[in-house]
Order: C-alpha cells, then structure tokens, then sequence
C-alpha cells in the first residue's frame, strides 16, 4: 500500500501542476489553456480524492492495531494531522489567498496581507475568507479519524466486531463490486440537487457521504484479510465498469464543457458514473498494489515517509512560481518544467531540511524524533572497547 500512497500524491501533484494549464478553473492560470487535457483530467478527477481517503484508512488500520489503544491512536493522529492543519492555515494557506486577491488588484504586499488581511471572515477582494485551500483533505481526514476514533472508543468491540460483521457480508460472490456502488450513487444522487456541491467541513454532505464511506472500507480492509479473495474476484469487473463509466463521464463534460450545466437527468448521469468509476479504480487499483507491488526496496520508506510533507508543501509552491513566471512569457514547454522541476526542488527542500529539525518535523507531518536514552558509562565504554 506504500507504492500506492506514493503512486497516488504524485499523480496528485502532476494533476495540480496540469490544473493550471487546463481550461478548468483553478487558482491560478498559466498564459495557455489546452483543450486536449480535458479527457485525460476528466478521467482523473471521479478516483483521484477517493483513493486517497481509501489508501488513508488502511494505514488508519495499521496505526490503530499498532497503537497501544483509541486514546493513544487519537491522539497520535490529532498530532499528525491537526498540528500540520494548523501550520499549514498559518504559514502557508495565506501565501495562495495572497496570490488570489493579487490577482483580483490587491494593492499591498504579503506581510501587509498577513498582518491585516488574511484573518478576516467574508468576500474580500472577490475570494471567500477563511479558506482551507488544499489542506480541506487534511481537515476532512482528520475530522473522520477522531470522529473514527470517539466511536471506537464508545462501542469498543462492538464497533469492531460491527466493522468486522460487514467485511464479512461483502466478501461473499461479488457483493464488494456492486453494493458500494449502489449505496454511494444513492446517497450521492439524493443530496445531488439539496446540498450545494461545495467544499466545507460543515457543508459538503454529498463529499462526505462518499469519503466517510470509502475512508471505512479502507479502514476494514486492512483488518479484514477474508476480504482480499473478493477484491481478487471483482478487479477485472471492476475495471470494465470503471472504463465504462470513464466514456460517460468524458462524453458529458466535451458536451458541457467548462461551467456550463447539463440538464438534470445528464447531471444525475454523469455523478453516478463518477462514483462508479471512483469505485472500480479503488478495487482494480488496490488488487494491483497488492499482486504486483507487494514488495520492498530501498526507496520506500523515505518516500513513503515524503508523502505527507510533499503534499502540504505543493500547493503553494506551484501557485507561487506560476504567478511569478507569468511575467516572464515562457514556452507552454519551459512553463510545465519550471512548475515540475521547481515544485519537485520545493517539496524536496522542506522534506529534507523540515526532517533534520525537531521542532519542524510535526509541522511538515513528520513524527516527532525520540531522543536516544543516554548510555551508561560501562556501556560507553564497552562500546569504545575500553572494557
């Protein structure tokens, strides 16, 4: 699963980087705006986030049964999330909401901006303040963990046992294949035209009626192994229907590109197939993972270990050498290297740098370094080979 956690931030930072050169809006927009991108992100956009809730509650798993209880793991994952939300809001949040209002004549520098301007509620400047920015995932997978975690520690066994009953129903035939997918397009087509489709914490009930879900089943994947013969006899399935569902998705976004919006029943169409789709990547993904990239090498780890603070960095990185290269008229080639090659060195900076100072390592996602126990003095000497 750490191939797959790595395989899945990178594509997201490539998709981040190809955001700004597509005809979508996003933060920030490149000189070019290529309409060839807009099948391959479109086929992106249904699996992309999904994965990453999923891929995050199997580790969720792991960390619990290696914990030494809910207490423990709530507050190690509290640490690990909530401290590098915080520093991310402070330091880093505020460097893309400089760039937005920039962008709008914003008429003051940063400091400026960050000492008067960023810590207000309300539209200033045509943006919307506070704003979570990238980090809303963290915030998100934060919220379900200890939300996870307060269950687990009312129901105790009983919540497991629950978890545990349900892997169980869903191993049987192919259950696992069609079930989730029913069950998520339901709940998504019925908050489709009541809850705005709009990121918040306390508003985004047709985001979170997918992520709660999928950040379960990874959850209960990773302590259910029965479950792993039915993800083996759904894959392939599971991948037609995906491909499938990917036609549809592209079909209806080249018909009503951009902000246009489709009629009802083609809108209804399209979010299914997008749960669909979401849902056969997740299994055909997760079945890949664990046949073809079971297996360890020297790079894991440190890349594994990257993961979190690449992906805390990236977003303000690429807004900000976007919006200083914009002067500068460079080729749609140069523009695309200078994003990747300098958002590549950024994250790499703050990873590498960010790891060797403790004070540091929290705010970049890293767990704090335990001091080494001091020897004693015939253990020093022994080691030495005085004694």
């Amino acid at each position: 699963m750490d191939w797959l956690r790595i395989a899945a931030f990178a594509l997201l930072i490539l998709y981040h980087i190809a955001m700004a050169f597509s005809p979508w809006d996003w933060v920030i927009k490149t000189n070019y705006a290529f309409g060839w991108l807009i099948p391959p992100m479109a086929l992106l956009t249904p699996w992309r986030l999904p994965l990453l809730f999923a891929v995050s509650g199997y580790a969720s798993r792991k960390l619990f049964d290696r914990s030494a209880g809910t207490r423990d793991f709530a507050r190690s994952r509290a640490v690990r999330l909530l401290v590098p939300l915080a520093f991310g809001m402070v330091a880093l949040v505020p460097l893309e909401m400089w760039v937005r209002v920039m962008e709008n004549g914003y008429p003051h520098g940063y400091l400026h901006f960050w000492a008067l301007d960023y810590w207000r509620a309300g539209d200033f400047w045509g943006r919307e303040f506070p704003s979570w920015e990238h980090l809303w995932f963290v915030a998100y997978l934060a919220a379900y963990t200890l939300l996870l975690a307060g269950v687990l520690a009312l129901g105790g066994n009983r919540a497991m046992r629950a978890i545990g009953a349900a892997a169980d129903w869903l191993a049987r035939g192919h259950r696992l294949l069609w079930v989730p997918v029913l069950a998520l397009a339901a709940a998504r087509l019925a908050l489709l035209f009541v809850a705005p489709e709009r990121q918040g914490l306390l508003r985004d009930w047709g985001g979170h009626a997918q992520y709660v879900p999928i950040f379960l089943f990874g959850f209960a994947l990773a302590g259910a192994p029965r479950l792993w013969p039915a993800v083996a006899r759904s894959w392939k399935p599971a991948a037609a229907m995906a491909a499938l569902a990917g036609a549809v998705i592209v079909t209806v976004e080249l018909l009503w590109p951009g902000t246009r919006v489709p009629p009802h029943d083609v809108m209804a169409l399209d979010r299914a197939a997008r749960t669909a789709m979401a849902w056969g990547m997740i299994l055909a993904l997760f079945h890949i993972a664990e046949t073809r990239w079971n297996h360890d090498h020297r790079l894991r780890k440190p890349l594994a270990e990257a993961v979190f603070p690449f992906y805390i960095v990236h977003h303000p990185a690429i807004v900000l050498i976007a919006w200083y290269s914009l002067p500068l008229g460079l080729s749609a080639p140069a523009e695309f290297a200078l994003l990747l090659g300098g958002t590549g060195a950024t994250c790499a900076a703050a990873y590498l740098i960010g790891r060797r100072i403790a004070w540091l390592r929290p705010l970049i996602g890293l767990r704090l370094r335990l001091a080494k126990p001091a020897r004693s003095a015939r253990e020093a000497a022994s080691a030495s080979g005085v004694a």
